[in-house]
């Protein structure tokens, strides 16, 4: 029994802070509940990180100073 999703039905949104080019985005998913993972999207078919949903929202409140 495999212990890691199947991220083929990710729903991909990338970083409203990426620089707008097409591949040089932080690309998260959050249509996995508990768990938040994220991808470059230059390689979008590479392994994406796994991170625990509490985890991830405690990196961004404090990447944005909350």
């Amino acid at each position: 029994m495999s212990r890691i999703p199947d991220l083929s039905t990710a729903v991909w949104r990338k970083s409203s802070y990426s620089d707008g080019g097409d591949n040089n985005c932080v690309e998260v998913a959050h249509n996995f509940p508990g768990l938040v993972p994220v991808r470059d999207s230059k390689t979008p078919t590479a392994p994406a990180l796994l991170f625990p949903a509490t985890a991830w929202r405690a990196f961004v409140a404090f990447a944005a100073g909350r």
